[in-house]
C-alpha cells in the first residue's frame, strides 16, 4: 500500500512556524510610480540627497520659515525624485522642501517619481536650480559650467533652457576666470556680481587683488567700482606739449559711450572718433568673450 495514501502530507516547516507564531512580517513595498504623474506620499527616510546638487549653501532662517509653513499647511508643491534601488529614491528637485519637512517632523512628503537616467537627472537638477532666484553668482557660474562641460551645451542652448539671455550666461561663466579667493568673496557676498564683472576687465590676478582691497576698504558701489577700474585701465597721461597738441582730448560723450560699452561687456573697449567717424576696438581673450560680444550685438 502506498504510504502517501494513508498518511496525510506534513506541512512544510515554514508553514508550521507560521501556524504557531503567525505570518512573518513582510518588508514594506516601495510605492509604485503613478503613471498619471500624480504625487505619492514617500517616507522621508527613504529619500537620498542628490550628490550632484548645485546649491552648496542653505539659509537656515529661511528653512525654518518654510518648516513652520509646512507644519501649518503641509507641502504645497511636490518634490521630484527617481527610484535608485528597491524602496529608495534620489532627489531631483526640491531639496529645501525635503530638508524643511524633516525639520517640521514630517514622516512623508508628496513626491512625483520620474524614470530618468543619471544624465537626465543631473541636467534636471542643474536647470531647476538655475531657474531659482536665490542662487549666489558663483553657484550659477559653476552650474552653467557643468552644463557646458558635461552636456556640451552652447551658451545659446543654456539660455533657452534656463530662461536667461545669452549675455547673462556668458557673464556668469566669466566669473570663473576670477582668482579662487575672489570667487569666495563673491560667494559670501563681499563682492557683488556687478563688482566681480568690473574686476574682470583687469588683466592679472595681482591687479584684481589690489583693486579688490581698495574697493572693499572704501565700500565702493558698483558704479564707483566701474569708474575706478576704468581709471586703472586708462590712467590719466601726462604727454609732452607736442603730443598733447597732436592728440586732442576725447569728447566727453564718446568717453561716456566707451565706459558704457566696457561696463556692458566686462571687456576692454576703446572708441576712436574723429568728427563723427572712427572705429570701436573691443579686446577679448577667448571664445566665451567673443560669444558675449556677438550676443550683445544680437547675433
Amino acid at each position: 500500500m502506498d504510504a502517501t495514501a494513508t498518511h496525510p502530507k506534513r506541512p512544510a516547516l515554514g508553514k508550521g512556524i507560521e501556524s504557531l507564531l503567525g505570518p512573518r512580517p513582510q518588508a514594506a513595498a516601495a510605492p509604485a510610480p503613478d503613471p498619471t504623474g500624480k504625487p505619492l506620499e514617500i517616507p522621508l527616510d527613504r529619500i537620498d540627497r542628490n550628490p550632484n546638487q548645485t546649491r552648496t549653501s542653505f539659509d537656515e532662517a529661511k528653512l525654518k520659515e518654510l518648516a513652520d509653513s509646512i507644519v501649518a499647511t503641509g507641502v504645497v508643491q511636490p518634490i521630484v525624485v527617481r527610484e535608485i534601488a528597491a524602496g529608495r529614491y534620489q532627489l531631483i528637485m526640491g531639496e529645501r522642501r525635503w530638508r524643511a519637512s524633516q525639520t517640521a517632523g514630517k514622516a512623508t512628503i508628496p513626491a512625483i517619481v520620474r524614470q530618468v537616467s543619471d544624465e537626465q537627472a543631473l541636467e534636471m537638477t542643474i536647470v531647476e536650480n538655475l531657474q531659482r532666484a536665490d542662487l549666489n553668482p558663483m553657484e550659477q557660474a559653476r552650474a552653467f559650467d557643468r552644463l557646458a562641460r558635461e552636456f556640451k551645451l552652447t551658451q545659446e542652448q543654456m539660455a533657452q533652457r534656463t530662461g536667461k539671455d545669452r549675455a547673462s550666461v556668458g557673464n556668469f561663466l566669466r566669473l570663473l576666470k576670477l582668482p579662487e579667493t575672489l570667487q569666495g568673496f563673491v560667494e559670501e557676498g563681499t563682492l557683488s556680481f556687478g563688482h566681480a564683472r568690473a574686476l574682470l576687465a583687469l588683466e592679472t590676478p595681482q591687479q584684481m587683488y589690489a583693486a579688490t582691497n581698495r574697493i572693499t576698504a572704501l565700500s565702493m558701489s558698483v558704479r564707483q567700482t566701474e569708474s575706478y577700474i576704468q581709471g586703472l585701465i586708462h590712467p590719466e597721461s601726462r604727454p609732452k606739449k607736442a603730443a598733447a597738441a597732436a592728440t586732442p582730448p576725447q569728447d566727453p560723450n564718446v568717453h561716456e559711450a566707451q565706459n558704457r560699452l566696457q561696463r556692458r561687456l566686462g571687456l576692454k573697449a576703446h572708441i576712436e572718433d574723429k568728427q563723427g567717424k572712427g572705429r570701436v576696438i573691443i579686446e577679448y581673450t577667448g571664445v566665451d568673450d567673443f560669444d558675449a560680444i556677438l550676443a550683445a550685438l544680437g547675433e
